[in-house]
C-alpha cells in the first residue's frame, strides 16, 4: 500500500510539472506572437525610412543636376566676361564625378579630408587602408558608427572616381574617370 501512495505522489508531481511546463510553453508562444507583431511593425518602419531616403536622394540628384546645368551656364557666361566665380562646397553637397583638371576643393570638407588622408598614405609608400584606419587618421573614435560613416563616404568617392576601392573593401589614393552617376545613385 505504501508503494501505491509513493507511485501516486510521484505521478502527481510529474503531472504538476507537466502542467507548469504547458503554462510556460503557452506563455512563450504568446510572447513570440507579440514579438512577431513588433518585428513586423519595425520592418514596415524600416521600409518606409529606406524609401524616404531613396526618394530624397533622387530629388537631390535631380536638383543637383539642374543646379549644375545652371552653374555651368553661369560659368560660361562669366568666362566670356573674363571673370571666374569661385564655388565653395557645402557640407552634405553631392560628390561630382572626377574628371581631369577637377580640383579636390570642389568636394565638401569631410570628403577633402578623406582624400587627403589617402593621398598622404600613398606619399608615405603605404598601400590600401581600411576605413577604420582612415577614421583614426581623421582623429575620429574607431566606433562602428564613425567607421561606417567614413566607409560610406570613401565608397561614394570611389564610385565617383576620386579614390580606388580594392575588392577587399580597402581604399587607396588614385583617380579614374567614371560615367556620371544616374539620378538614382547616392549623393
Amino acid at each position: 500500500m505504501a508503494e501505491r501512495c509513493a507511485v501516486a505522489s510521484v505521478l502527481g508531481m510529474l503531472e504538476e510539472r507537466e502542467a507548469a511546463a504547458r503554462v510556460r510553453v503557452e506563455g512563450l508562444r504568446e510572447e513570440a506572437a507579440r514579438l512577431a507583431a513588433v518585428l513586423e511593425a519595425a520592418e514596415i518602419e524600416l521600409d518606409r525610412r529606406v524609401i524616404a531616403r531613396e526618394e530624397l536622394v533622387e530629388a537631390l540628384a535631380a536638383s543637383a543636376a539642374e543646379s549644375t546645368a545652371v552653374t555651368e551656364a553661369e560659368a560660361e557666361a562669366e568666362a566670356e566676361k573674363g571673370t571666374v566665380p569661385v564655388s565653395v562646397p557645402m557640407p552634405g553637397s553631392t560628390v561630382p564625378s572626377w574628371r581631369e583638371g577637377l580640383p579636390v576643393t570642389v568636394l565638401a570638407p569631410d570628403y577633402q579630408r578623406i582624400v587627403g588622408v589617402l593621398d598622404e598614405q600613398r606619399s608615405a609608400g603605404k598601400g590600401p587602408v581600411k576605413a577604420k584606419e582612415v577614421a583614426v587618421e581623421l582623429g575620429l573614435q574607431a566606433t562602428p558608427a564613425k567607421v561606417e560613416g567614413v566607409r560610406s563616404k570613401a565608397r561614394r568617392l570611389a564610385e565617383r572616381g576620386w579614390l580606388l576601392q580594392e575588392t577587399s573593401g580597402m581604399f587607396s589614393a588614385g583617380r579614374r574617370p567614371v560615367a556620371a552617376p544616374d539620378a538614382g545613385s547616392s549623393a
